[in-house]
């Protein structure tokens, strides 16, 4: 995946990164992959690392899952301000 934005990497909230790190490689449909790279581009506080890290937390939890690293990362992304899209 390409990197949107060098800068947003210092962004990353390192509680949602966990020192074990597992790295992911699919593939999107062009209209998913336009509409992240625009909301990554459009919102300083996210990268595509943060972004996908929240969109599987919350579907995650809420479809079941328990674990707590992951409910973390979930409530993180609650109770941060982010400009709407």
């Amino acid at each position: 995946m390409d990197q949107f934005s060098q800068s947003n990497l210092s962004d990353v909230n390192n509680k949602e990164l966990s020192s074990n790190k597992v790295s992911l490689e699919t593939e999107l449909s062009e209209s998913l992959y336009n509409t992240m790279k625009d909301f990554v581009l459009s919102n300083p506080t996210w990268d595509q690392y943060k972004l996908i890290n929240s969109a599987l937390a919350t579907f995650l939890v809420q479809n079941g899952c328990t674990d707590n690293s992951v409910s973390e990362i979930y409530l993180n992304q609650l109770f941060t301000p982010s400009k709407s899209f």
